[in-house]
C-alpha cells in the first residue's frame, strides 16, 4: 500500500496492517527532519510533490521490490508540506518470511525512491531557504 499525504503516520498502526501468520520479520525505515544538514541548522522543511506521479512511481518501486526479493508486503508512506525538526517524512515497512529479504527490499525501496520519485525538499535555515537534492548521499 502506498500513501502520499500531508498527514503524519503512526508506526505501530502501520505495522499491524502488515502482520500475518506467514510473516517472520518486519523491517522499517523512518526518515525524519533533522536539525542539521551540510553543517547548517535546519529549522523547518517544506516538501513538494506531484502526488499522482509520486504514487505511480512508488507503486512501481513497491511491485519491483516484492518481485525481486520475494517479500510478503511493503507499506510506503511519504509526507509533503511544511514539517518541523523531528517530524516524520517517510516510512518504508517490509513484511517478509525472512530477515535478509526484508532488509534488502527496504534498502532497495528507499534508494529507488530517492532516484526516481518526483519529490523536492526546501530547508529553512537561519540564512534563508534552500532547495536540496533529494537523492544526495545520506
Amino acid at each position: 500500500m502506498i500513501t502520499v499525504s500531508q498527514d503524519d503516520f503512526f508506526v505501530d498502526e502501520e505495522l499491524r496492517k502488515l502482520r500475518t501468520p506467514s510473516v517472520g520479520g518486519l523491517v522499517i525505515f523512518i526518515g525524519t527532519v533533522r536539525e542539521e544538514a551540510d553543517g547548517k541548522e535546519v529549522r523547518q522543511m517544506e516538501i513538494e510533490v506531484y502526488p499522482d506521479m509520486a504514487m505511480k512511481q512508488l507503486e512501481d518501486i513497491r511491485n519491483e521490490a516484492i518481485k525481486k526479493f520475494g517479500v510478503e508486503d511493503i507499506r510506503i508512506i511519504h509526507r509533503y508540506g511544511k514539517l518541523c525538526v523531528g517530524d516524520n517524512i517517510v516510512l518504508i515497512a517490509v513484511a517478509s518470511a525472512h530477515r535478509a529479504e526484508a532488509f534488502n527490499s527496504c534498502r532497495y525501496v528507499i534508494d529507488e525512491l530517492k532516484k526516481r520519485v518526483p519529490i523536492w525538499k526546501k530547508e529553512y535555515t537561519p540564512d534563508g531557504a534552500r532547495w536540496v537534492e533529494v537523492g544526495r548521499p545520506e
